[in-house]
């Protein structure tokens, strides 16, 4: 039987689209929160034997085994992501002083003192202090209109 014949038998079973469009093929599926099984049970023997696994890497890990030590490393002192970022900038209580805070960012980044991604995360802070300030401004503005429609 030659390959023109397997596609041919095959292409001739399938009839459409063998789904509906938006529609699961297993609709009750594996509820939400349920683990898989053999995440559960390795889970149980890690618990069971924690002890001994992580006397064994540490055992590891002081005779040379420099993959052990990275471990144990990595678990006492993770990596860390970001530090700290000390600037001088005026106190923001409102947009304009938003927009003299940003300048003073961009000094900061155009100096050298903060990286462009450091003065990106700071800029971000800016922007949802923006926006709140912002929300703030409006619901005075609506409360004061409420008030004045209540006085009419």
């Amino acid at each position: 039987m030659g390959e023109g014949a397997m596609a041919e038998n095959a292409a001739g079973k399938q009839r459409g689209a063998p789904f509906q469009k938006g529609r699961s093929g297993n609709p009750k599926g594996k509820p939400k929160g349920v683990r898989h099984k053999a995440t559960v049970l390795a889970e149980k023997l890690m618990q069971d034997d924690a002890e001994a696994i992580v006397s064994a890497v540490v055992t590891a890990a002081k005779g040379g085994d420099m993959t052990a030590a990275r471990l144990v490393l990595e678990r006492i002192s993770p990596l860390r992501k970001g530090r700290p970022v000390c600037l001088d900038l005026p106190t923001v209580q409102t947009a304009s002083d938003i927009a003299a805070a940003m300048a003073a960012l961009t000094a900061a980044m155009a100096s050298g003192e903060v990286t462009p991604d450091e003065a990106a995360t700071v800029a971000s802070v800016f922007e949802v202090r923006r926006k709140a300030l912002e929300t703030e401004e409006l619901e005075k503005r609506l409360l004061a209109l409420e008030e004045k429609g209540r006085k009419k």
